[in-house]
């Protein structure tokens, strides 16, 4: 019997932020483009869309923070965007995190995927959870438009992200500066919030080279890439990082850890456009990485796979393992 493709498709995500929200609404764009209606909803009101939820003609689609809706749904794809962390979640939310996930593996109005290789195989080796597939988050579609054939002075080194201790801007400022003062008429530009804000202020010493912009939207975000010769990142356990597909999709270099999901995202380009430090490098390690990048030719990444539509349609992939009645079975995948 043919399969139906879904009536709607109700995703969560509208109050989660950074990359999630950028999933969620990626997705949405995606399942437009395809012609299907879709909807974001904010995971703690998932629970008010109960008709639709136990409806089999559409697909749900959870991310981490709605996951604990899934044994009542059906026909649904739970998105595992990381895995479980007690040093940086605690243990209350790293625990109720692995109970939803653990959950969603085993309902059978549910599949599990990850978003890269990386947080599958932690998910499995760790903590014996099943993951059904790997399907790699959608890049804003501003980031695949054309470049201007006139490009802009690159003048910067530049971070984008939460401004979070687990994402260690804190190691890479020593380092950032080292690299400004051998490079006259270079910048830092650090984009984001978050609490550790005034607390790298204090670091940057009111040093005029590094510039706190803030959030920004994401075009403002794809013109500072633009203008940025290197984009560095020193987050450890990145599940994936698509902001690292975004500045090398604007011809940045990219400095970045050994480790994590972004690994993924060009390993060709490893020692060309994007160059590695160690996961707790020291400042002369980090600044090494930097100068390296600094002198890299641009990369051409392909980005198709990535595009909004095509994410859109390996969920579909996914979606054609369900039943009739929303049910999944692993039998039914070719």
């Amino acid at each position: 019997m043919k399969h139906e493709l879904p009536s709607k498709v109700l995703i969560t995500g509208g109050r989660e932020v950074g990359g999630v929200r950028s999933v969620a609404e990626g997705l949405r764009a995606g399942f437009d483009e395809l012609g299907i209606p879709a909807e974001v909803v904010a995971p703690a009101r998932i629970l008010c869309h109960w008709r639709e939820l136990r409806n089999p003609g559409i697909l749900k689609i959870l991310g981490t923070s709605a996951v604990f809706a899934a044994p009542m749904a059906r026909r649904a794809i739970c998105i595992a965007h990381g895995y479980p962390s007690v040093q940086l979640q605690g243990w209350p939310k790293a625990l109720a995190i692995l109970s939803s996930l653990k959950l969603a593996a085993a309902s059978r109005g549910a599949q599990l995927v990850t978003v890269s290789e990386y947080s599958a195989v932690h998910l499995g080796a760790i903590y014996k959870v099943r993951v059904d597939a790997v399907i790699r988050n959608p890049l804003h579609p501003l980031f695949t438009q054309a470049k201007p054939q006139t490009e802009a002075k690159r003048e910067a080194i530049t971070y984008v992200g939460r401004l979070h201790i687990s994402k260690n801007i804190h190691r890479l400022l020593p380092a950032m500066r080292d690299v400004l003062d051998e490079n006259p008429g270079l910048c830092a530009w650090i984009v984001g919030e978050g609490e550790m804000r005034p607390a790298l202020e204090e670091m940057a010493a009111k040093d005029a080279r590094i510039q706190f912009l803030g959030e920004l939207e994401p075009e403002q975000v794809r013109e500072r890439l633009r203008r940025s010769r290197v984009f560095v990142s020193a987050h450890p356990f990145e599940s994936f990082g698509i902001v690292y597909l975004e500045a090398l999709s604007q011809g940045c270099a990219v400095a970045m850890p050994a480790s994590g999901g972004g690994l993924e995202i060009a390993p060709g380009q490893i020692g060309g456009a994007i160059h590695l430090f160690s996961a707790l490098a020291a400042r002369a390690e980090i600044a090494s990485a930097l100068r390296k990048a600094l002198l890299a030719e641009p990369a051409v990444v392909p980005l198709t796979a990535y595009s909004v539509r095509a994410v859109a349609e390996a969920y579909l992939a996914r979606d054609a393992s369900f039943s009739a009645q929303g049910v999944f079975s692993a039998e039914a995948l070719p």
